[in-house]
């Protein structure tokens, strides 16, 4: 069934956009703090429409990310009773944080880096920083690194990839789209259990 294609069109359309860089730019900011979607999704076709300013997107996007990490921090220290305890018990991720905050014990900063450059939820980790009280300049320093060589590759691929890449990415999105939906899934049975 082929529902990836036509969705693949409109967004290399929507990449086009006047307005295009200002929606990666407020994605990139509440994606740090709540938005489920990734960056890379609008990243991409972005660069791959506009080759010439994939560098400046992938910038844009890396401060954005990281000031809406700061954002996270300072909800996680700050709001963290009245804001995020009640949404964890109402998401039912308990586990979750119980989890990144064991991480954050074991590895310290480097999970900062892993959280940034992976495509584990970065939102997580900025908020449970500030849960931890972590040292608030390396935590910005290392999310700037992280997040910055995770949008700089992005846009690099898509570049150095060009038309063909375009190409290849038109041919086979919707076996792409039916093979993360199907990662997804087993990742969430996964970690469900």
């Amino acid at each position: 069934m082929k529902i990836f294609s036509p969705l693949y069109g409109k967004v290399m359309l929507w990449s086009k956009h006047k307005h295009a860089p200002f929606y990666l730019y407020m994605t990139a900011f509440i994606e740090s703090i709540f938005w489920p979607i990734p960056v890379d999704i609008m990243l991409a076709p972005m660069a791959l429409a506009k080759r010439q300013l994939a560098w400046r997107f992938a910038l844009g996007a890396t401060i954005f990310s990281v000031i809406g990490g700061a954002v996270g921090y300072y909800i996680g220290h700050a709001l963290y009773e009245p804001v995020v305890l009640p949404f964890i018990e109402f998401m039912s991720y308990q586990d979750k944080m119980q989890t990144a905050q064991a991480w954050f014990s074991q590895w310290g900063v480097m999970v900062i880096f892993i959280a940034s450059f992976t495509p584990i939820p970065f939102k997580v980790f900025t908020i449970t920083a500030g849960v931890m009280s972590m040292v608030f300049l390396p935590f910005m320093l290392t999310a700037l690194i992280g997040r910055g060589l995770r949008f700089f590759v992005v846009a690099g691929l898509m570049v150095l990839g060009g038309e063909k890449m375009e190409a290849k990415l038109s041919k086979y999105i919707d076996i792409l789209g039916w093979i993360t939906i199907l990662l997804a899934v087993i990742l969430y049975l996964i970690v469900k259990h």
